[in-house]
């Protein structure tokens, strides 16, 4: 039988407040924090921290699309973190914290686009969204004691919540 499982490249700030909230969502099956957008090649959080490599924080996330589709996966990605600010998430300050889809195809970007054009038109975020929609390169696994961080340390810094908002499918 095929895997008929999809993935998802999101970044929105610190990889492993976004890494706490999406693993919760219905139909999400695993998620892994790395480092995505950039042209350095094995990326680690030494290098990705500095700014300079280009890459983002991200998540990987695989998702069973009969229970979750990317659609409704993108607008509870656009609920959790601040898509309006340009290079910030709360007190994370650089290119690393931006906010970014990574589209593996012509699919993803489409749809990608139109949840932006939604979120804008929703007056749910005072000023407009900066998300960037890229085309997904590479992948790098970030450090383990990076993945399910705030599992392992319940009371750690987040930025991360899910707001209250009209958005939709």
């Amino acid at each position: 039988m095929p895997d008929t499982n999809q993935t998802a490249y999101l970044s929105g700030g610190c990889f492993w407040g976004m890494e706490e909230l999406v693993r919760k969502i219905p139909g999400v099956l695993e998620t892994e924090v790395g480092y995505t957008g950039g042209s350095t090649p094995n990326a680690t959080y030494e290098i990705v921290k500095t700014g300079g490599s280009g890459h983002a924080e991200s998540l990987k996330i695989v998702f069973d699309p009969k229970r979750l589709t990317y659609r409704h996966l993108l607008f509870e990605f656009f609920r959790m973190h601040n898509p309006t600010t340009r290079n910030q998430q709360g007190n994370d300050v650089g290119t690393q914290y931006r906010s970014a889809v990574f589209y593996l195809n012509d699919d993803q970007k489409r749809t990608a686009e139109e949840v932006i054009k939604t979120v804008d038109a929703s007056g749910d975020w005072k000023a407009k969204v900066v998300t960037e929609v890229v085309s997904f390169k590479d992948f790098w696994h970030a450090e383990e004691y990076h993945q399910k961080y705030l599992v392992k340390h319940p009371h750690g810094y987040t930025c991360h919540y899910v707001r209250r908002m009209q958005l939709g499918e």
